[in-house]
């Protein structure tokens, strides 16, 4: 409890109550200087965490909420309606979403057994952070899920993400450690090991390129975990640099299941084609094809492939049309086709005649690269006869 300022009043106060308010510097009587300097309040106080960092704010938060209702009470629900009840540990709004048998394999826990160090990634669907364990001192990823307990599909998403990490036993795919609830703010974290880098870092460090070993020791990491889950009927659908983590002695694991889902070759459900990330997303998905299978993952394995002998990615596009250079033309060297809406009608002469200009020049460009080339090649079988004359 706390003290609010106020003014003296001898009606309202006996004089001892009003000496220990002056003592104690939370009333200034009429007669104090003006401009004393009273103690903080506990106004004051709250403004000064307001200006404390943000995940320390957040886990103080949690921490006081856990302080006040811990899990043996029953918290009320947002609604104001029934408190949830705990069953084996876990929070109803778990339960009622994860089979049991999921859960027995983890150890309930809460999230103030963790002490947030720092934010270490931020996706659509969730916040990712570095932290410690109180307990042991070890320190871990917490993947914050955000979700409605309302909205049946977010917790479904949410659950069938945990369902799927379960089912996954590989050294190259993230395992999950455990789950911890902070009940009265309905939060969910995911709790894996602290990976220290990803892919996508490795590639673009500046002014180092990958050896071809260091090339074919990550692409046997990753296809050798797309093999563990595509035998389990589990298609990743978010194949990309960001979520290949790399650890200190650099094993790479496939990480965040957020988009995964099941799949069976012998009896196919149509699935959304709004899944990959653009720059990796396979050309069935472009065009809005609702059955596919595991070549999708395999087309974004073959992305960064190229990704990292160039060192950036190779097909960087803005859209999901093919308005202009289709797929990887500019990279194999195919003419490439303009045809936009509104074409030849509504442009200008001067334009027309610009962009036929172009096309020309890169036709011609693309004659003398080939013709060079077959000058080499003749050049190579006549040096290699005479080499055998000799």
């Amino acid at each position: 409890m706390g003290c609010v300022q106020g003014r003296c009043s001898t009606l309202l106060s006996s004089p001892p109550l009003e000496k220990m308010k002056r003592d104690c510097g939370y009333v200034a009587c009429d007669g104090a200087a003006k401009g004393q300097q009273h103690r903080a309040t506990p106004y004051r106080a709250h403004g000064r965490r307001r200006e404390e960092r943000a995940l320390a704010r957040e886990g103080e938060k949690e921490r006081k909420i856990e302080a006040v209702a811990p899990y043996p009470s029953k918290p009320a629900s947002r609604d104001g309606g029934a408190a949830d009840e705990l069953v084996d540990g876990w929070p109803r709004w778990l339960t009622d979403n994860i089979p049991r048998e999921v859960l027995a394999e983890l150890v309930p826990k809460s999230a103030d057994s963790y002490d947030k160090l720092d934010k270490v990634g931020q996706g659509t669907y969730s916040n990712v952070y570095k932290a410690r364990d109180r307990d042991t001192g070890k320190i871990v990823a917490l993947k914050k899920v955000r979700f409605e307990t309302s909205e049946s599909e977010s917790v479904k998403f949410m659950a069938r993400e945990i369902m799927i990490l379960q089912k996954l036993d590989h050294p190259n795919v993230i395992k999950l450690e455990g789950l911890a609830t902070s009940r009265m703010q309905y939060s969910l974290y995911l709790v894996f090991d602290y990976m220290h880098s990803d892919l996508a870092r490795v590639i673009s460090r500046p002014g180092v390129r990958l050896t071809e070993s260091q090339v074919k020791c990550y692409m046997q990491q990753l296809l050798s975990g797309l093999l563990h889950c595509h035998e389990r009927g589990i298609l990743h659908r978010d194949i990309k640099g960001s979520n290949l983590l790399i650890d200190k002695h650099g094993v790479l694991k496939i990480a965040d299941f957020g988009l995964a889902n099941y799949f069976s070759p012998y009896n196919k459900q149509p699935l959304t084609s709004r899944v990959v990330t653009l720059w990796y997303r396979a050309p069935e998905l472009l065009l809005g094809s609702r059955d596919y299978g595991i070549g999708i993952d395999l087309w974004s394995a073959g992305c960064l492939l190229g990704e990292m002998f160039a060192g950036r990615p190779i097909m960087p596009g803005r859209t999901e049309f093919f308005t202009s250079s289709p797929l990887a033309c500019d990279l194999s060297g195919l003419p490439i086709i303009y045809k936009e809406e509104n074409d030849e009608p509504a442009q200008p002469y001067e334009k027309q005649k610009r962009k036929v200009s172009k096309l020309k020049h890169r036709s011609r460009t693309q004659k003398e690269n080939q013709k060079n080339m077959e000058q080499t090649v003749v050049k190579t079988k006549a040096d290699s006869g005479s080499s055998k004359g000799v």
